[in-house]
């Protein structure tokens, strides 16, 4: 029998999905610190283009940040596996897996989360 439209989500798939949001900031946040090139490179200018795009010189990633970030992909990576093949897809199918899933992408209520109005 297909779940209600409530979608009572199992805590596994419930706390996958948390972390998921948990790495995914966290990374994104690493991320906008570092400088914008892994290795060192000199700074440039583009001005010519649709678009003018500058850069300053990048000192590059230190292996210690270079770790950090593969281990915070790594997990992110595990976790959307562990939530797009979670037991739980296999009761709902066709329009009710669409719903499951947007809901459970937003189950937490955080305000960067919610979806947009309307859904």
């Amino acid at each position: 029998m297909p779940p209600s439209p409530s979608h009572d989500f199992p805590g596994d798939l419930l706390a996958a999905q948390e972390e998921l949001h948990q790495v995914r900031s966290e990374l994104l946040a690493l991320l906008k610190r570092l400088p914008w090139s892994v290795e060192p490179l000199d700074g440039f200018s583009d001005t010519g283009g649709w678009r003018s795009v500058e850069r300053p010189a990048s000192p590059g990633w230190t292996a210690d940040e270079q770790a950090e970030v593969e281990k915070l992909r790594a997990r992110e990576r595990e976790l959307a596996v562990s939530v797009t093949c979670h037991r739980y897809w296999e009761q709902v199918s066709g329009p009710d897996a669409v719903t499951a899933r947007a809901r459970l992408k937003h189950v937490h209520g955080t305000p960067d989360d919610s979806p947009p109005p309307g859904h």
